[in-house]
Order: structure tokens, then sequence, then C-alpha cells
């Protein structure tokens, strides 16, 4: 999986800004906790995943000329930590087309990442400071 360095910029309370290349994106948490400007870090997870599981259906429907009109995906958060992901095919699919799509849609790269196990290593990052004298 490529991809390109994502950073994270503190904003006003819990308000972060995500910068990814030349896109930016806003997390936030819900009021009273945060202001609501955006997304929860959970929820942005969870897009990822839908999203991923959208792209991987439409590629893979698309190499085999499927005749798939539509895919909707909705992720939740279920009970006991689980993620429920709902995957809707909207098309004129033979029973074995629709089998193999779902079965592709537990194969997306962010689907592989998280239900493997992962190490996520911590690197302490030296920030330049300003100059304390105005140099």
């Amino acid at each position: 999986m490529t991809t390109r360095i994502v950073s994270i910029t503190e904003g006003r309370r819990l308000t972060r800004s995500i910068a990814i290349g030349t896109h930016t994106l806003t997390a936030d948490e819900p009021e009273p906790i945060g202001s609501d400007l955006g997304p929860t870090p959970g929820e942005l997870l969870l897009a990822a995943l839908g999203s991923c599981t959208s792209m991987a259906l439409r590629a893979f429907a698309d190499r085999h000329h499927w005749p798939l009109e539509r895919i909707d995906v909705a992720v939740r958060f279920g009970d006991q930590g689980h993620i429920v992901k709902n995957v809707g095919l909207t098309g004129d699919l033979e029973p074995a087309q629709r089998e193999q799509l779902l079965a592709a849609a537990g194969r997306c790269p962010v689907h592989r990442l998280l239900t493997r196990e992962v190490t996520i290593v911590t690197v302490p990052a030296l920030l330049a400071e300003p100059d304390a004298f105005g140099a």
C-alpha cells in the first residue's frame, strides 16, 4: 500500500488539521468536549475502510466487466469493539458474482491492515523551536 505522509497539526481544543499531500481534512470530537468541526478519528478510520472497500469492489467488477451499477458501503462500530460493514450491490449480477464481490470486500488493503497484527513505532520528532532571542 503506497501512501503519502499524513501530518496532523493541533488546532483549538481538540480540532486537528490533517494534511495529506495537497489535501486538507479536519478531525474533531463532538460537543461538549470538542467543537464538532469534523469527523472523529474513529469515524475517519471507518471512512477509510468504507472507501477502500468500495474502490476495491469497483476495480474488481470493472476488471471482470460485470454489470455492477452501484456500491453502497455503511460502516459503524458495533458491540465489543467490532466493526460492522454493510455492503450494498446494485446491478444485474449473478449470485456467484455477488458472492465473489462480497468476498473481495474483505480483501481491500485497509480491511487486511485492520484484521492483522500491526506494529506501530512511535518516534520522537525534533521540531525546530523559534529562536528565543528573535535572531
